[in-house]
């Protein structure tokens, strides 16, 4: 059974490992926080967890789906929940590129309770309501419009993006415009900051 708390958010864990798993699930319950376990990343991913409030704490090594793509699914459906992957030592540098591919945390096993704990509510915070609602209107732009975005994200020109996307310059302009309007955002650089911290990744 799951914990409540105020918040309404929901740590989810997603571990091959029963022990690993269940042990988790205790800890976080036990600092009050609310907590869903799955066995198998396709079992989560399947499921509406991605689209609610929280975080998801994942194993960087699964026989199904490793911690990165699991994370890049996420990002492929658009989902803006913050990820923090469990690694051991070996597994330092799949963890750092779980980072690069947009994991905002990594926690080293064995694990500290503390550190856990203070992980997960630093990433609960990535996923507050003023985080959710810039993610929302991220969800409402256009593909065009998005890729517009991503563009201005990655430090881009107008005339850069436009030759990126076979467009006019005009037209990216256009579109600037737009996602400058449904972001609700008076600059380039307030943009710019919803975007990072609604969870998009700069492109390479």
């Amino acid at each position: 059974m799951p914990s409540e708390n105020a918040t309404g958010e929901t740590v989810f864990i997603v571990d091959d490992d029963d022990a690993v798993r269940d042990s988790l699930q205790i800890l976080l319950e036990s600092a009050g926080l609310t907590v869903e376990a799955f066995a198998s990343p396709l079992e989560f991913l399947a499921s509406s967890a991605p689209s609610r409030a929280g975080c998801l704490l994942v194993d960087v090594r699964m026989p199904e789906m490793d911690g990165i793509r699991v994370k890049e699914s996420l990002s492929a459906g658009n989902h803006q929940l913050p990820v923090i992957v469990m690694t051991g030592h070996a597994d330092v540098p799949l963890a750092v590129r779980a980072m690069k591919a947009g994991a905002v945390d990594f926690i080293e096993k064995p694990f500290d309770d503390e550190i856990i704990i203070e992980t997960v509510r630093r990433a609960l915070k990535l996923g507050s309501p003023a985080t959710s609602e810039a993610a929302q209107r991220i969800a409402q732009l256009t593909p065009r419009e998005r890729e517009v975005l991503d563009g201005l994200v990655a430090g881009r020109a107008n005339k850069v993006i436009a030759f990126d996307l076979d467009i006019s310059p005009r037209t990216v302009e256009i579109h600037r415009a737009r996602v400058m309007e449904k972001m609700q955002a008076r600059s380039l650089s307030q943009l710019v900051r919803m975007a990072l911290e609604a969870g998009v990744a700069p492109p390479p």
